[in-house]
């Protein structure tokens, strides 16, 4: 059920149940995106302080870190700046911190607060509280009974904010924590550390350890408010919110709060019982997205393709008022066959002269300006390098733009090798300035902002692979752009917001090449956000541009990046691979070495990318062949934007 921003905010002040709560045993709020969620938490954040000003007293806060709580904070400080909401009656007590860790490193959660926070608004410095990550080891048992001291003196927390790890963790408490435990020392699991990785740039400099308030003093706090975006947290979200309690899942605790509320992204409630299956919590309403994701979801659960389900089926399995609306299983199962056959193709341009009523794309103009964009430089050729090499066979004219450098992926070992080369071949009265560039590559730590000279190399080794690889497929030099868009080129995983600047460059070459065709990458689960921002960047410039002559015939296709994959009821066109497009598509992405043997964004996938595609493109074949369709040996999938 999604919620209004006006709903959520009574739900919020008054937590309820929803309609039907067999599966679900924690009040949660679904909106369609982080934005709006963190707004309306902010919202009540602003009440709680203003009401305990209204009656002179401290406003008693518990605040995460993280990516999650980003946008409350900004929206905090707008109010700060915009609405005069003053903090000065406000004392915050900080979850956790890494273990050990100085405040002043980029890491700290410190330096995160202060950055996305206290450095905004009017907080005296003595009413904040951050764990310290350089107490001795000797004196960190006390210290740890002092912090939880000091927040009974205070009468408690009146507000907790939350996130949630893959773990299941909340603050660091992680699987195994005891539901009464108090603030302490932690060993990090290994899941937290991987999901950490991005941000250190490796997993070796990540902290083992983390000092962290409990589970029971989180659960003192008169309110909990926990936040999860995006669809890699829907799972422990799920396990969380309908499973039994558990300190597997500590943030299952949460069931024994009576005021908690969870706010949710549509990414991140897609797996609850209530998103993923509402036909069997109660009565649907039944249009034609719903009924296609019912009913392959049937194949799936009775192991039959979509010609052999019977009426029998469908009544077993909560669908029996679809049946009734239908008619018989006969009519729906010949329905759902015709919409996923037309959603295959091997024309992802259009096929010319012929009949394009159930073709996924037009068939006209028969040789289309297609713009693939990547926010990496390798996004392309990982997600849909079959069905570029398609395109360029069919005599499509295609253009490649990679929206950022991609620089930070490249590893100082990986950097060194390249220029290290150069300097053996290239001329004596250069090899001065080649060395230079070797010394400061050996004197950077990973863990540090990558000066520019680095970073510069770092660029150009992605931008020659990615040339080697369109050439490799057949796409002219004049043809591949790189934007290197602003917002990314700050030498750290953590981004620029996007800018003016940004847009325009995406609205320039959109302009210059005025495309029937733009694929961009769809998914949200990448886990350093680039991919998030470039589609924001898209979706801004399309907004310029809706007024353009060319813009009436462009359609938009999105792809899903190498962490995921488009779910069958998702899917609006596939393009299946032959084996030969397989191998090639292989070969394709090999020419980026840089990210081939040491991927420095792996997520806690130990497989090489060329590995997950082909493994990715295979199940997706081997999905539509179990639902009925023709045996293929492989498949690219995309979802159409309707703009």
């Amino acid at each position: 059920m999604k919620t209004t921003e006006t709903q959520a905010k009574i739900k919020f002040s008054q937590p309820g149940t929803f309609e039907d709560i067999r599966f679900e045993k924690i009040h949660n709020v679904v909106f369609s995106n982080s934005e709006e969620g963190s707004i309306c938490v902010a919202a009540e954040m602003a009440e709680l302080i203003k009401s305990k000003q209204e009656n002179n007293k401290l406003c008693i806060l518990g605040l995460a870190t993280g990516s999650s709580p980003i946008k409350v904070y900004e929206e905090l400080v707008r109010m700060h700046k915009e609405e005069e909401l003053s903090f000065y009656n406000v004392v915050t007590f900080n979850l956790d911190e890494y273990y050990p860790m100085d405040k002043d490193s980029v890491h700290s959660y410190y330096y995160f607060m202060h950055q996305h926070l206290f450095n905004h608004i009017d907080i005296s410095a003595e009413n904040i509280n951050i764990p310290n990550g350089t107490i001795l080891q000797d004196d960190l048992h006390q210290y740890c009974i002092n912090y939880d001291l000091k927040i009974k003196e205070y009468g408690g927390l009146d507000f907790q904010l939350l996130g949630i790890g893959r773990t299941g963790h909340i603050g660091f408490n992680e699987p195994g924590s005891h539901y009464n435990s108090g603030t302490r020392s932690i060993t990090l699991d290994h899941l937290t550390r991987v999901d950490a990785a991005p941000s250190f740039l490796g997993m070796d400099n990540v902290p083992k350890k983390a000092v962290t308030m409990g589970i029971g003093t989180v659960k003192k706090a008169k309110r909990i408010v926990l936040l999860a975006w995006g669809h890699n947290k829907a799972i422990i979200v799920k396990k969380t919110i309908e499973r039994e309690i558990t300190s597997d899942v500590p943030a299952s605790y949460l069931q024994e709060h009576s005021n908690t509320t969870f706010v949710l992204d549509e990414g991140a409630s897609s797996e609850c019982t209530r998103i993923k299956k509402p036909w069997i919590v109660n009565s649907c309403v039944w249009n034609e997205e719903l009924k296609g994701k019912a009913i392959i979801w049937l194949c799936g659960k009775v192991k039959k393709p979509v010609l052999k389900l019977i009426d029998k089926d469908y009544n077993n399995h909560g669908m029996a008022d679809l049946l009734s609306q239908e008619g018989s299983a006969y009519d729906l199962n010949l329905w759902m066959f015709n919409c996923l056959q037309h959603t295959i193709t091997g024309w992802p341009g259009g096929k010319p002269n012929a009949d394009d009523t159930y073709r996924p794309e037009r068939a006209n103009p028969k040789k289309k300006r297609v713009l693939i964009l990547s926010p990496h430089p390798d996004d392309d050729v990982i997600s849909m390098g079959g069905t570029l090499d398609r395109l360029v066979e069919q005599g499509h004219e295609v253009h490649v733009v990679y929206q950022t450098s991609g620089n930070i992926a490249v590893t100082d070992e990986e950097a060194l090798k390249y220029v290290e080369v150069c300097k053996e071949i290239l001329p004596t009265s250069v090899q001065k300035v080649v060395q230079q560039i070797i010394d400061v590559t050996k004197r950077h730590e990973a863990t540090k902002i990558a000066p520019p000279a680095v970073r510069n190399l770092k660029r150009i080794i992605r931008e020659k692979e990615s040339l080697a690889a369109m050439r490799f497929l057949g796409v002219p030099e004049k043809n591949v752009h790189f934007l290197k868009m602003p917002f990314y080129e700050t030498g750290t995983v953590k981004k620029n917001k996007l800018s003016e600047e940004d847009v325009k460059l995406l609205v320039n070459i959109i302009k210059e090449i005025k495309p029937h065709q733009i694929y961009e990458a769809g998914d949200l689960s990448d886990p350093h956000g680039t991919h998030r921002t470039c589609l924001d960047a898209l979706q801004l410039a399309l907004k310029e541009l809706k007024n353009q002559p060319f813009f009436k015939d462009c359609w938009i296709w999105l792809y899903s990046g190498a962490w995921d994959e488009w779910k069958i009821h998702e899917i609006d066109m596939a393009i299946p691979l032959s084996p030969d497009q397989v191998i090639k598509k292989r070969h394709a992405i090999f020419y980026l070495q840089s990210q081939k043997d040491r991927v420095m964004f792996q997520g806690d996938d130990s497989r090489e990318f060329w590995v997950r595609a082909e493994d990715r493109n295979t199940n997706t074949a081997l999905n539509y062949q179990a639902l009925g369709m023709a045996e293929y040996s492989a498949m690219e999938a995309f979802k159409r934007m309707i703009l």
